[in-house]
């Protein structure tokens, strides 16, 4: 059984960095309703160490950690593909999911994002700074433009001058007031409708000095 952790820093392989980013991203845009804050990821934060059944100290360090707002969280890990890590991750994520359920927490050996969903979100994560949300005005007429689907380019042009409108209508697409398939390539011409995040919270959210928003929830 375990027998401690402690926090240390490690270098990640170039190919877990990407799968670490993806996953970070998804869940970013998947958070739980009672994630403690808007930005609730850590990197590498905890190595556990153990005895194996000979006895001898192993150790495993997660990729994530994410706290939720009851004081529990979620440790992770990101592989770049299912067998990344052989016997000895299959075996580590054993170890790491006795421990969390020791303490009240959950581990996770997160699936690889498929790549148009990885693609999708990394180009919707360019526009989640509220800087694209430009003026409360812009972000009301680019919600009552998407009020039922129509194409993004047909909407967005009703808006006005596509340069201007189509961060704010990406925006929202990441912070949830708008919605897309993500498992298909983004394009001019993908259907948007309105999101599960009310209305309100976005042209709020427009407001001065605003600095956070709620993420993108339905992605699949």
């Amino acid at each position: 059984m375990p027998s401690s952790a402690r926090c240390r820093r490690q270098r990640t392989p170039r190919p877990q960095r990407h799968a670490t980013k993806n996953a970070g991203m998804f869940n970013a845009a998947n958070p739980p309703a009672t994630w403690a804050s808007s930005m609730p990821l850590n990197r590498r934060p905890v190595r556990l160490l153990w005895h194996d059944e000979q006895r001898r100290v192993r150790s495993w360090t997660a990729q994530i950690f994410a706290r939720r707002a009851d004081g529990t969280a979620m440790l992770a890990d990101c592989p770049s593909h299912a067998a990344a890590g052989g016997e000895r991750a299959l075996k580590a994520a054993a170890a790491m999911t006795r421990a969390c359920e020791q303490v009240g927490w959950t581990y996770r050996r997160l699936e690889p994002l498929e790549p148009v969903l990885a693609a999708n979100l990394r180009w919707l994560a360019g526009y989640r700074h509220p800087r694209n949300q430009v003026r409360p005005a812009l972000t009301a007429a680019v919600l009552e433009a998407f009020a039922f689907p129509r194409p993004l380019i047909e909407g967005v042009e009703a808006v006005g001058d596509p340069i201007e409108v189509l961060p704010a209508a990406f925006h929202a697409l990441w912070h949830g007031h708008l919605s897309v398939p993500l498992d298909r390539p983004l394009h001019e011409r993908v259907l948007v409708q309105p999101g599960a995040v009310p209305r309100s919270e976005a042209v709020a959210a427009a407001g001065p000095g605003h600095e956070t928003g709620r993420w993108f929830r339905d992605v699949r």
